[in-house]
């Protein structure tokens, strides 16, 4: 009897579920959830807590859990679901999240890309003509720090930014959202752990760190199925328009320009996310912090995106 894995972020706990659903302890397969129940309660909540990625369901039932999938996100991304903008947009941040691991942990899957890179598209739709679409999707804390979360608040952000410096060309809101989705690509495979202040990192750490934007970039280069300006992201996203960032040292007008926007946003979701800055004061310490660093205009705008999010 085979198990193939789902992820815990697609689950919704309204909804009753199609297929049993496991959690795997010590090489076994422990029914956590029949078909017919839901997530309803606290059991969602647990296994989020104990930040559980995957639970696992039978082969014969995977065709079920697609449809589920289907149907959840067709609803979330209709307006006239009658759901909740807080439902549609827990919806439509999982289903982001998961689309980000999918990639990451596949990268020569062509067909997981191209989910994500559809999935892209609808995300800054959505962020776009929703009027509380950002303000939601950044009400959802990243308790567990992961990165994957961190892509989903990073795209969100840059997309909002978009939106303020005139950016209306679909394409490119794509490119932005999928790069900003997929920019910490390196750090879903070295093992470093970032969740926590630069300032805690040893010199070797640091390196690592430093390095992770080109590591990520060249993991990825060879696939003809990546669109070039999501590697730039993944390879720009750490540099300065000073040129005093990395790991290549570029200057704004060396950059791609769509990743001078996804390097803001990054910038201010780490400060929330990692280095443990309050949201309300974030916009204001880059000001003083980084200056030169990132377009001040990029960092008035994200300020007052966060200021209406609150």
């Amino acid at each position: 009897m085979s198990h193939v894995p789902i992820r815990v972020s697609t689950l919704r706990g309204d909804q009753k579920i199609e297929f049993d659903a496991y959690v795997k302890i010590n090489d076994k397969y422990i029914l956590y959830l029949r078909r017919g129940d839901s997530f309803e309660g606290p059991r969602l909540k647990r296994l989020k807590e104990k930040k559980l990625k995957k639970m696992f369901i039978l082969g014969e039932d995977e065709a079920n859990y697609r449809q589920y999938l289907s149907s959840n996100i067709d609803m979330a991304y209709s307006a006239d679901s009658g759901k909740s903008i807080d439902t549609r947009a827990e919806i439509i941040q999982g289903a982001q999240q998961a689309n980000v691991e999918q990639v990451m942990e596949n990268t020569d899957n062509v067909e997981a890309y191209n989910e994500a890179k559809e999935g892209a598209a609808k995300f800054a739709q959505f962020l776009t003509n929703e009027d509380q679409a950002v303000g939601t999707i950044l009400g959802m804390e990243n308790l567990d720090k992961n990165v994957a979360h961190h892509g989903v608040t990073v795209s969100t952000l840059a997309t909002a930014l978009a939106k303020r410096l005139g950016i209306v060309d679909p394409k490119q809101q794509q490119m932005l959202s999928l790069g900003a989705l997929l920019h910490d690509f390196e750090h879903f495979h070295s093992g470093l752990d970032i969740a926590r202040p630069l300032a805690q990192m040893t010199p070797e750490e640091m390196k690592l760190y430093k390095e992770h934007p080109m590591l990520g970039a060249r993991r990825v280069q060879d696939k003809k199925h990546f669109d070039q300006t999501v590697i730039n992201i993944i390879a720009q996203h750490e540099e300065y328009i000073d040129g005093k960032g990395w790991p290549q040292g570029l200057k704004e007008s060396q950059m791609d320009a769509l990743s001078v926007i996804v390097a803001s946003a990054n910038a201010m979701d780490r400060l929330m996310t990692f280095e443990g800055v309050p949201r309300k004061e974030v916009a204001k310490r880059l000001m003083l912090s980084a200056v030169g660093q990132h377009p001040l205009q990029h960092l008035q705008m994200l300020g007052d995106i966060l200021n209406q999010a609150s």
